[in-house]
């Protein structure tokens, strides 16, 4: 693993999670609260999901996690996703941009939502958050596809050949 892979990673799935924002706001208030009958229900529902997980899991990085993971007033709104997501994804990055070939190994201690101790190395922690945020991206991309949407690409493939394009 390489300081290299974990930001690339980072970027794409800020990336790949803006995409989905976007395409969400095309969908009327009934599309994006349709149940689907998935532990998040719907498409609202299973990005603030991820959302939450993006935030919880830099807060236990950086020592100070939300007390709840998600806050159902505060967090269940599509301008939520579309303001207060991108801000912490930044910071993902700025995080990211800080990690060095020694850092990544370090392990971080942490409880999770229900009081258990951990210790997992941080570069492991990047790639589960990444691979959390995919799993969750691709339901999302179901759901649309099952209302009669087109999702938009959120290939890591087509995210490469995006980021190798010159401006």
């Amino acid at each position: 693993m390489t300081v290299d892979v974990l930001r690339s990673h980072l970027n794409y799935t800020a990336w790949a999670s803006s995409r989905l924002v976007e395409a969400a706001t095309a969908l009327s208030p009934q599309e994006l609260m349709r149940d689907f009958g998935t532990a998040d229900h719907n498409v609202l529902g299973t990005l603030v999901h991820v959302y939450a997980a993006d935030r919880v899991w830099l807060g236990r990085i950086e020592g100070n996690p939300p007390a709840r993971f998600i806050v159902p007033e505060q967090d269940m709104h599509l301008a939520v996703l579309q303001n207060d997501w991108p801000a912490l994804l930044g910071r993902w990055k700025q995080w990211g941009a800080l990690l060095t070939e020694d850092s990544i190994h370090k392990e971080i201690s942490y409880k999770d939502t229900k009081g258990n101790s951990y210790v997992t190395p941080t570069w492991q922690i990047v790639l589960h958050v990444v691979n959390h945020g995919t799993h969750h991206r691709g339901q999302v991309s179901g759901f649309l596809r099952a209302m009669g949407h087109t999702p938009p690409p959120l290939d890591l493939r087509v995210y490469y050949q995006e980021a190798a394009r010159p401006l």
